[in-house]
């Protein structure tokens, strides 16, 4: 019997630059760029693998497909999963961990640097022919900021985390972090310190924390108070670690320098956000994770985990 592998939201990891043929060799792979939620049931009935990023699946979808052996998750967060009500049906659900590591890093600091630098508005002001119009051979459009023996802090020292310490350390920049197993993942160099610390002593403070029913919203009014006027914030882990209305406060009054996001609480966000409206507030479109590499190797292991079920073996189940 052939085995049916169906993705009803598959246009994120693949738009169209990967190829589908490792997984096609393993079953026969229907692969939908996005699917509404009155059609989900439908379209997953006859499958026996689901493949599934962002689409919810809970017990009530659960019961209505009675052929359904295995979920993978194509990416490292699950909470769209119903993973209790898969586990009491003897359905695994697995993950991918450690695909975007390189690529989340290298983001952080393409926006800190995007606000230090503003290269984007320099060369938008050149391209305007400001330059040709000055009298001296340079000029830039406000004061800009060096990295070197800045400050660091870090919220969440996993392996994103790590990698983002790496760099910093790289450019010069004292780092600080603060995480749950600061002995398990001590690290030359850094240096943990509490949460209201890290927010009072950092120049740059960059989110890496997965989120949580303990740490939603953590980053309020009460914290950004702590925050140096000169500093910046960069969130490239989850939207909810950021109450949005004491963001856009702390930003309208100039009570810190900037911040840069790539994810926020509802994406994609609606029109008129608040912070979109800011100067002093960069927003890209949780892209920190996409680069090709880093999709190629979510994609290998998607492969890997389809592989492992079908051999008997399961791998990086997260409801066991």
């Amino acid at each position: 019997m052939s085995i049916n592998i169906v993705y009803p939201d598959a246009h994120t990891l693949n738009p169209g630059d990967l190829d589908w043929m490792p997984l096609q060799k393993l079953g026969h792979l229907q692969a939908y760029e996005h699917t509404p939620a009155d059609q989900v049931v439908e379209r997953l009935k006859e499958a026996d693998i689901v493949l599934v990023n962002k689409v919810k699946i809970n017990a009530e979808i659960l019961d209505q497909l009675p052929r359904l052996r295995c979920i993978c998750v194509t990416a490292t967060g699950y909470n769209n999963v119903d993973t209790e009500a898969a586990r009491e049906r003897d359905i695994p659900v697995c993950n991918a961990v450690g695909y975007s590591t390189p690529a989340v890093a290298q983001h952080v600091f393409a926006l800190l640097l995007e606000m230090t630098n503003r290269v984007g508005a320099h060369a938008r002001s050149v391209r305007a022919g400001d330059w040709s119009g000055q009298p001296h051979f340079a000029y830039w459009l406000e004061t800009l900021d060096e990295l070197y023996g800045k400050t660091m802090g870090i919220y969440g020292f996993g392996r994103i985390g790590q990698a983002v310490a790496k760099i910093a350390m790289a450019f010069g920049m004292q780092v600080r972090a603060t995480h749950k197993h600061p002995i398990r993942d001590a690290m030359e160099g850094v240096h943990f310190v509490p949460l209201e610390q890290l927010f009072r002593e950092s120049d740059v403070i960059s989110l890496n924390a997965p989120l949580t029913e303990d740490n939603f919203e953590i980053v309020n009014a009460e914290l950004l108070g702590q925050m140096q006027a000169t500093a910046y914030l960069i969130n490239t882990g989850r939207g909810g670690l950021i109450n949005e209305t004491d963001l856009h406060a702390a930003l309208s009054a100039k009570r810190l320098k900037g911040a840069a996001l790539d994810v926020l609480q509802n994406e994609p966000p609606r029109e008129g956000h608040p912070l979109l409206a800011l100067d002093n507030c960069w927003i890209t479109p949780h892209q920190a994770w996409a680069s090709y590499a880093a999709r190629q190797r979510l994609l290998d292991i998607v492969v890997e985990n389809v592989k492992a079920f079908l051999d008997g073996q399961p791998t990086n189940v997260v409801n066991a």
